[in-house]
């Protein structure tokens, strides 16, 4: 029986295994990161060099936007440094440590998706209290709060899993390291230890998710009681976006776990 620690390397996979399909996927790749990222470095631009734009809605706008470059820096350079679109062996320390910024990344991004409800809920259904709640101390805060917490879930997480004996050899099935991936490797009990901290996570999850539900529903509520329709469209369109990158968010990790 081997565990993680006495494996060189892992097999990354390719997503196809003719060299057309290869080369599409490599030219898909690259389109889609390097549209993703300009569109966040301009998004960072703008609100570091728009005195106008120093809001906390921005301010976690912007902590947002280097949450996604981190997360395309962290498994999209893989299936694009070689043209053929194959990524080929990987260092064991080089699958650890994109395993732990790919879950830190994600972590942050949803737990920045979960203060900018609340920051949208403060901003419609507590207007006067806005300046006090979301002050330019209270929202470093929260912010440096998700990244820290997102850091020692990712830590605790990565540590946990890389800790477990692997029996079935080092091929992950894709072209980036995934927590389920190394699961898939470890031995038939071993991985138990690791589901209790995966329940663990999905309650912390759950509890975000009935936080943002919760604050949606009562922001609703207030927008309908506002009498004019430009008020109303002036109110739904500063929560929109947010509702739809949450929901653009959850989809995807559901479709990733499933």
């Amino acid at each position: 029986m081997s565990n993680s620690s006495s494996i060189s390397h892992f097999l990354l996979l390719p997503l196809a295994d003719t060299r057309q399909l290869q080369l599409l996927h490599f030219c898909l790749f690259l389109g889609i990161s390097l549209a993703a990222l300009l569109g966040n470095g301009l998004i960072i631009s703008a609100v570091a060099c728009g005195h106008h734009l120093h809001t906390p809605m921005f301010f976690f706008l912007l902590n947002l936007a280097l949450t996604d470059l981190g997360s395309i820096c962290t498994t999209v350079p893989k299936p694009c440094t070689i043209p053929s679109g194959t990524p080929g062996p990987s260092p064991t320390q080089d699958v650890l440590l994109s395993s732990l910024f790919f879950l830190f990344f994600i972590g942050s991004e949803y737990f920045l998706l979960t203060i900018m409800c609340y920051d949208r809920y403060v901003s419609i259904c507590k207007p006067l209290h806005y300046g006090t709640l979301l002050g330019s101390r209270a929202c470093a805060h929260m912010a440096a709060a998700a990244w820290a917490s997102a850091f020692l879930y990712s830590l605790l997480h990565t540590a946990n899993t890389f800790s477990l004996p692997l029996c079935h050899g080092n091929v992950l099935g894709q072209f980036f390291c995934e927590i389920p991936q190394i699961l898939k490797l470890s031995c038939s009990k071993s991985y138990l230890r690791e589901l209790g901290l995966i329940a663990v996570s999905a309650c912390l999850l759950f509890a975000c998710f009935v936080f943002i539900v919760f604050s949606y529903v009562q922001i609703f509520r207030v927008v309908l009681r506002i009498p004019t329709e430009q008020g109303r469209h002036k109110a739904f369109s500063t929560c929109l976006p947010h509702l739809a990158v949450v929901s653009l968010f959850l989809s995807t990790v559901m479709f990733l776990l499933i």
